[in-house]
């Protein structure tokens, strides 16, 4: 995932930023507790694709 795209990009639901997780290959909303997947390099930042994230993901 490109860095610079990284910064352009927020989550559609809050308007957020996106953390890059390399190894699920997702973008993550901590605010959003959503989990978008990046597929083929391409970030599919559909709400209706994301997957929601469990509080042991998120540190709580």
């Amino acid at each position: 995932m490109d860095t610079k795209l990284l910064e352009l990009l927020v989550c559609p639901v809050t308007k957020g930023p996106l953390d890059y997780d390399r190894e699920k290959q997702e973008l993550v909303s901590r605010s959003a507790r959503l989990a978008y997947p990046v597929r083929d390099g391409l970030p599919i930042l559909l709400e209706n694709e994301a997957r929601p994230l469990t509080d042991e993901e998120l540190g709580l």
